[in-house]
């Protein structure tokens, strides 16, 4: 390898393709989701999904006022996700399902667009959660740039499988970018990390695959990223214990939320522990993550800061967070103090107030399915999906404060 220029430290983030067995969960869980949201928008969910081998397993909790083929639903995400034919497929897995109702103490249904807002109080958080929001200027979308570039390298692994140019890859592959910092800024892509697993007659050698995968892949996304010019190709490794053949859930098990930090920032900032995915959008732990992003994004984009932290703190049966606290890092315009006072005057950040302004329960019937397309490539920085959390629609009202 040859030298790059000196670093003060390289970050690296790590994506994963849809038939990932973590992801192939979160896949389902949100599928599941959109299925009851698309018919009946109050409906309130909880689902936690696994896979290994030819078995998957899904336990809900749910309170709704229609009934779906939920099996059919798993197996049309698992065929979606590449799983058509072979050990693990969409036709021959076994769908196990335990489904119950909500427990008593949990919050029953709401329809937010027939409440009132003096009634978004009685809306409270189920559980109690800190989540966390970021931003910064690395990237246009004010996403750290080692999570997006790794997001965008697995979905033109994708790509190539799907559409055949590399047919012979699997539905389960992952890409790691590392990219080198110095003073606060990113200034290089250090090193890529490609896992591609292989199953066909025409399985190229390690030579082919990587000549394949630098073409087919690396090079077209790396163009778009101005500190890619002059990548050097010896730092790109392919399947470095060797070569992989099979992968997904025969390989190895998956579960719903076991990859949030993907899901959020790729580990460069904070995130709850708490999964995004099979959660409805009244729950707390998943949507105060959203208004969390949303707060910091409008943070940095007014300036007061070049990077933003957003801690939100819930306790259990109480609408207003116990605490807000912004930190701008020792770099802001405006002190953390006085940032936080201006969020408090724009946000409201009460389950019911979010869930209303972002319009969570109603997206999925009006677009046809919304959080399914969550659940790969990250939920955060996806203006590509118009997110109303990556929207900046109060960015003059918190500047004119």
């Amino acid at each position: 390898m040859t030298q790059i220029e000196a670093v003060d430290f390289i970050f690296t983030s790590e994506a994963v393709t849809p038939g990932h067995p973590d992801k192939l969960c979160d896949l389902i869980s949100d599928a599941v989701l959109d299925c009851y949201l698309v018919q009946d928008p109050a409906s309130r969910m909880v689902a936690e999904c696994a896979v290994s081998s030819g078995v998957i397993f899904l336990a809900t909790r749910i309170a709704s006022e229609v009934n779906i083929d939920i099996a059919g639903a798993v197996r049309e995400v698992v065929a979606e996700a590449g799983y058509s034919s072979g050990d693990f497929n969409a036709t021959d897995c076994s769908v196990m399902l335990s489904q119950g109702p909500f427990l008593s103490y949990a919050l029953p249904r709401f329809d937010l667009q027939a409440l009132d807002e003096p009634e978004f109080d009685r809306i409270t958080a189920s559980n109690q959660v800190t989540v966390f929001g970021y931003a910064c200027r690395q990237t246009p979308s004010l996403m750290p740039l080692p999570i997006i570039l790794a997001n965008r390298l697995v979905r033109r692994l994708d790509e190539v499988r799907a559409n055949g140019e590399l047919g012979y890859l699997t539905p389960d592959c992952q890409a790691q970018a590392a990219v080198g910092f110095r003073a606060g800024e990113a200034v290089n892509i250090a090193s890529i990390n490609v896992l591609a697993t292989q199953q066909s007659e025409r399985q190229p050698g390690e030579k082919q695959l990587r000549d394949d995968l630098i073409e087919a892949v690396v090079k077209p996304v790396i163009a778009g990223f101005e500190i890619a010019r002059g990548f050097d190709f010896t730092r790109l490794v392919v399947n470095p214990k060797g070569a992989m053949v099979g992968g997904g859930p025969v390989a190895h098990s998956g579960m719903t939320g076991r990859k949030t930090g993907m899901d959020t920032y790729g580990e460069f900032a904070r995130q709850s522990g708490a999964a995004l995915s099979g959660k409805d959008p009244i729950r707390i732990d998943r949507i105060g993550a959203y208004a969390a992003r949303y707060v910091a994004k409008h943070v940095v984009a007014a300036e007061f800061a070049p990077e933003c932290e957003v801690q939100l703190s819930y306790g259990v049966e109480q609408a207003q967070p116990l605490s807000l606290r912004v930190r701008g890092f020792g770099q802001g315009k405006l002190d953390d103090a006085e940032i936080a006072r201006r969020v408090m005057q724009v946000f409201d950040l009460r389950p019911a107030a979010i869930a209303r302004a972002m319009n969570l329960q109603q997206l999925p019937r009006e677009r046809g399915g919304f959080y399914r397309g969550l659940a790969v490539y990250g939920h955060m920085g996806r203006e590509d999906l118009d997110v109303p959390w990556e929207r900046l629609d109060r960015l003059q009202q918190l500047k004119s404060i």
